[in-house]
């Protein structure tokens, strides 16, 4: 003689799928708030640097190259890293050179 134990389906809570739906969208604003948010000022801010650039500016190359602006193109700059060394890299490629400001 064999018993089969039939489980029971699990009693849904009243109003339990609002509750999860309401922590999933507060789950997503936060993330965007302290996320995404930043993120998308910063990279406007590193654009506005980029379209401000001027011969003389100091700058680093994503690869880590420091040098000074010596020629501006629509989007490639020429960029002295020695007397008399220039290379040319992609305007995208280049941050802020925020070494000096952290000596003083």
């Amino acid at each position: 003689m064999t018993f089969f134990l039939q489980a029971q389906p699990a009693a849904a809570q009243p109003g339990g799928g609002w509750s999860m739906w309401v922590m999933l969208i507060l789950i997503i604003v936060v993330m965007w708030f302290f996320m995404i948010r930043p993120q998308r000022k910063q990279q406007k801010e590193l654009q506005k640097f980029r379209d401000g650039l001027k011969k003389g500016d100091k700058i680093v190359t994503i690869g880590g190259i420091y040098g000074t602006v010596a020629e501006i193109k629509e989007k490639t700059l020429l960029i002295e890293i020695d007397s008399n060394v220039k290379i040319k890299v992609d305007k995208n490629s280049v941050v802020k050179d925020f070494s000096e400001a952290q000596q003083q």
